[in-house]
This record gives structure tokens, C-alpha cells and sequence, in this order.
């Protein structure tokens, strides 16, 4: 201990103790170049880990208008200036069961719109769809595996709409299915083409002439956020093609003239209907 507070050797003491001073120094020093390295390191890798973790929001639903306020802001189906001479009328129902059904079957891509054609194939997709909020922002989709409870028929009602009462040749016929959540609880529902099933059917014949469900070009499951005091709408706009189950290759030619019968059927709620009008001319 005596060595270490007075140095011994030919020099003075003081020198001695600047080349202790220096040591100690650069130790100091090459600790912090250290630390400052692996702390580097560390938050790079953290910062790498949080971009791609894949827990930003899915959602991108604008709040549509409040609960006391209209869910759809276009008038009802063939009340336009136009008069049609069809009767679409559009009609839904709260039943007392319960949706249930667990969060088993997947979403869709998140980009909140789907389209395909019919005709060809089999294809049971109308020329174009999609699905907006309330306040006319297009809705993103859901995964399956969302914690975001499901809807159930006392929270949620659907209505099922035309456009028009009556459509000419050169008209392209468009539906609305109207999701509408009159509780104070966000919820999911599933809007795709083999759960929430549209089918079109002649006035005169027993079976339908297209389907959602026969052979969809998008995904199965499709589900959606409902939020609260508002409503989601999906857009169908139908080709005049029928469709074929199974994918197969459905009858030449398009729907002729005439009334057809609109009917939209999801698990756990009352069927919605309605109606339309294609006219010869």
C-alpha cells in the first residue's frame, strides 16, 4: 500500500503519478467508447424490431354520423326524378339471435374493396364493389383473429336496398347492404360473399339466377368494424351475368327483362330483401 501512495523508483514521484493519471484516463475513455457502441447497437436493433412488429392499426373507418343522424345519405332506391316503374323496396330486421361465432375464419386483405367480373368461369362477382362508413370513406378490413367482439342482431341491423326501382339496358344495377350499430360498443361484423350471402332471383322462377356465394373471386370472410352510433354500407354493382355453384361454367347471355327479387341472408340476422326492375328499353 505505501508503494501505491508513494512510488518508488529513480524518477521523481510526480511522474509516477501523471502516467497513473493518463492510465486511468484512457480506461475511462475505452469504457465509454464501449458502452456508447453497445448501446448503439441495441437501440438499432429495437428501432429494426418496433418497424416491423405489425401492430399498427389495421382499422382506417372513419366515424360515420352520430346515431341520431341518417346511416346512408343517398336517397332510397327508384325514388329519383327518373320515376321508375319497378317496386325496389328495402327492408331489414333486428332478429333476437345472436351472431355468436368466434373470430375462426380470416379477414380480408385490409384494403377495404373488392371487385371482380361475372360471366366466364362461373364468377359470382358483380363489376365492382365495396364497402364505405358512414360518412362515405372507404372501410378497411378486419383480420378474423381481431379481438373486436362480434356483432349480434340486438346491436346491429342490415337493410337491403336497389338504387333504382327500375333499370334501362344500359344501366348497370347497384345494392346496398346497410349495416347500421344502434349500441355504444364498436363491433365486427362479417360482410363476405359466403357469410353475408346476396342472391338475385326472378320474379317468376323458384331458383336464383346469381349468388355471391357460387363462386367469389375475394375472399370468403370479409369482416368489418361497425362503430358505434353508425353504420357501414356495402356496394354491389351486378353485371346482369348469372352465376354457377362450385365455379362452374354458368348458362351464355344476360338477365332479361323483367321484376327480380333481391335477398341478402348473414348467420344469427333476419333475411333482408328487395326488389327491382330491368326494363326492355
Amino acid at each position: 500500500m505505501g508503494s501505491l501512495r508513494n512510488p518508488v523508483g529513480p524518477l521523481p514521484s510526480s511522474i509516477y503519478w501523471r502516467r497513473r493519471v493518463i492510465m486511468l484516463s484512457a480506461v475511462v475513455v475505452l469504457a465509454l467508447v464501449i458502452a456508447w457502441i453497445v448501446t448503439s447497437g441495441g437501440g438499432g436493433g429495437k428501432k429494426g424490431a418496433d418497424g416491423s412488429n405489425g401492430k399498427n392499426p389495421v382499422s382506417t373507418i372513419t366515424p360515420g354520423p352520430s346515431g341520431s343522424g341518417p346511416a346512408i345519405s343517398q336517397a332510397p332506391g327508384g325514388r329519383d326524378e327518373s320515376g321508375g316503374s319497378g317496386s325496389g323496396t328495402g327492408s331489414g330486421s333486428s332478429a333476437g339471435a345472436s351472431s355468436g361465432a368466434g373470430d375462426g375464419s380470416s379477414g380480408g386483405s385490409g384494403d377495404g374493396s373488392s371487385s371482380g367480373s361475372a360471366g366466364s368461369g362461373g364468377s359470382s362477382a358483380g363489376s365492382g364493389d365495396d364497402v364505405t362508413s358512414g360518412s362515405g370513406g372507404t372501410a378497411a378490413s378486419l383480420p378474423g383473429s381481431s379481438t373486436l367482439p362480434n356483432c349480434t342482431s340486438g346491436a346491429v341491423s342490415l337493410t337491403l336496398k336497389s338504387l333504382h326501382n327500375s333499370y334501362s339496358p344500359e344501366q348497370t344495377p347497384t345494392f346496398e347492404l346497410t349495416a347500421k350499430n344502434t349500441s355504444s360498443s364498436d363491433c365486427k361484423i362479417d360482410l363476405g360473399p359466403k357469410n353475408a350471402v346476396l342472391t338475385i332471383t326472378a320474379a317468376s322462377a323458384d331458383d336464383s339466377y346469381w349468388s355471391s356465394a357460387d363462386c367469389p373471386k375475394t375472399a370468403a370472410s370479409r369482416w368489418y368494424r361497425v362503430p358505434s352510433g353508425s353504420s357501414i354500407t356495402y356496394t354491389l354493382k351486378w353485371d346482369r351475368k348469372p352465376s354457377a355453384a362450385q365455379c362452374a361454367t354458368p348458362p351464355a347471355g344476360s338477365a332479361g327483362a323483367g321484376t327480380y327479387l333481391l335477398q341478402a341472408a348473414v348467420p344469427g340476422y333476419a333475411k333482408a330483401q328487395a326488389s327491382f326492375v330491368l326494363s326492355a328499353d
